[in-house]
């Protein structure tokens, strides 16, 4: 049993039946998936989705790509109080095409943590090319996970220290991605997961098609390579792990 711990449902990649893309993720062995939000327009088809589906559940959150989006109005007391509302995400700092809108990013960024405080809810954390003000920003005062995690290993020792959990994608397959594999050798298998990112990053042998949750178990195979674990024991471990994660969560 493996839990898909990040895939966008709500993308228009599936362009066919999400039955579809459920019974190939259940037939390889992945029975629960987390759908997380970016744009606030998400999040109503995403609660959607879970109510449809026992297996699905939700992190709702704004992605920094949408700065002047209203907190309030998206993600309200009925929004965060859902029962498959496990955590706040996915939700950070990107500075990848420049920080002209940092402070806007920033603002959006502190007020979505305010409401994992208040809600007591994980966060799911989107970081690139923004380490130093990640850092700076999530103190120990919040938990979560590291959702696609390609940083550094600085940034990860310190987010270690302050009890996060590391969430690996089909980028871990990638040839070129030893530096990222080194990281996930280091990190303790206590606080790892894994995810597609659907639609985006499949991994090997997938590279080139568009990525669904029955693909994560190609990260986990990797992973258990690099961890030199079985891939059955593995598969136990991560399932112990997203459940301290978001313990609201129902395994299936």
């Amino acid at each position: 049993m493996f839990i898909d711990t990040h895939c966008h449902l709500t993308d228009n990649y599936i362009s066919g039946d999400l039955q579809d893309v459920v019974n190939r993720a259940k037939d390889a062995g992945v029975t629960t998936l987390i759908c997380p939000t970016a744009d606030p327009k998400d999040i109503p088809n995403a609660l959607a989705i879970s109510q449809k589906y026992s297996n699905i559940f939700v992190t709702t959150g704004i992605h920094p790509e949408y700065p002047d989006a209203d907190t309030a109005t998206s993600l309200t007391p009925d929004v965060l109080g859902n029962p498959k509302v496990v955590g706040i995400g996915e939700i950070g700092l990107d500075y990848h095409f420049g920080k002209e809108n940092r402070d806007k990013q920033i603002k959006l960024f502190e007020e979505q943590l305010d409401l994992a405080k208040k809600y007591n809810l994980p966060v799911a954390i989107h970081t690139r090319d923004a380490e130093e003000d990640t850092a700076a920003i999530l103190t120990s005062d919040y938990r979560g996970v590291m959702h696609c995690f390609t940083s550094s290993w600085g940034l990860a020792k310190i987010m270690l220290d302050r009890g996060f959990f590391f969430s690996a994608s089909g980028i871990l397959t990638f040839k070129n991605a030893e530096e990222i594999r080194d990281t996930f050798s280091k990190i303790p298998v206590d606080r790892l997961v894994v995810e597609t990112d659907s639609p985006y990053c499949a991994p090997v042998p997938y590279r080139g098609k568009t990525c669904e949750p029955a693909f994560v178990v190609e990260t986990a195979k990797m992973l258990a390579q690099i961890k030199n674990i079985q891939l059955d024991k593995l598969a136990e471990v991560l399932a112990e792990n997203t459940k301290r994660l978001y313990p609201k969560i129902v395994l299936n």
